[in-house]
C-alpha cells in the first residue's frame, strides 16, 4: 500500500511541476489574464461582525500567507512578462496578496469579491468578470486576486491558495491555458 502511494507521488509531483513550467512559458509571452487566488490565510470563514471596510473583521492573510504573496511577485518579476493591471476583491486577503506580490495598490474590482448567494446577482457577478477578461488586448499580463469559489465558478478548477490559473475568452465562459502553483 505504501509502494502504491509513493509511486503515484512519484507521478503527480512532475506533471504539476510541468504544468507550473508550462504556466510560466505562457506568462513570459505576455497578453494573458491570470486568476489568482489569495494567498493562505489564518482562518476558514470570515467572522459574523464581517465589514469589508475592516481587516479586523475579516479573515486576513497569515505569516506564511504574506511569505507566499512576497514569493509570487518575486517569481512574477524574475519568469514573467510585465504586469500591466491588477485588480483585486476588495477582502483585505486578496487585497494584501495583490499589494504584497505587486507592490502596487490594486484596482478594487467588486465582482471578484466572494460570489453572492442570490442566483442572479451571482451570475451578474461571473458575466462581469469575463466581460473584463475579454475586453483586455494588451501585450502585458493583467492579474486579477480572487477567492476559489470565484475561481471554481469560472473554471471548474479548485486552486490551492497563492495559485494562479492563465484564462482566455472562449465562447460565453473562459478557457484555462495553464496554472502556475508557488
Amino acid at each position: 500500500m505504501l509502494r502504491s502511494v509513493l509511486a503515484l507521488l512519484l507521478l503527480v509531483i512532475p506533471a504539476a511541476a510541468h504544468a507550473t513550467e508550462a504556466g510560466w512559458a505562457l506568462l513570459r509571452d505576455g497578453g494573458h489574464v491570470v486568476l489568482l487566488r489569495h494567498a493562505m490565510v489564518t482562518g476558514t470563514t470570515d467572522p459574523a461582525n464581517f465589514d469589508i471596510e475592516k481587516c479586523a473583521t475579516q479573515v486576513n492573510l497569515s505569516v506564511r500567507g504574506k511569505q507566499q504573496a512576497r514569493k509570487i511577485g518575486a517569481l512574477f518579476d524574475a519568469r514573467a512578462a510585465p504586469v500591466e493591471r491588477v485588480l483585486s476583491s476588495r477582502y483585505c486577503r486578496a487585497l494584501d496578496t495583490a499589494r504584497t506580490a505587486f507592490r502596487e495598490e490594486p484596482e478594487p474590482f467588486a465582482p471578484l469579491d466572494l460570489l453572492k448567494t442570490d442566483a442572479s446577482e451571482k451570475a451578474a457577478q461571473l458575466e462581469a468578470i469575463t466581460n473584463e477578461i475579454s475586453a483586455y488586448s494588451g501585450s502585458d499580463n493583467v492579474v486579477m486576486v480572487t477567492h476559489l469559489e470565484n475561481i471554481m465558478a469560472l473554471t471548474g478548477i479548485s486552486p490551492r491558495e497563492g495559485e494562479a490559473v492563465i484564462v482566455e475568452p472562449q465562447g460565453d465562459g473562459l478557457r484555462v491555458l495553464g496554472r502556475v502553483t508557488f
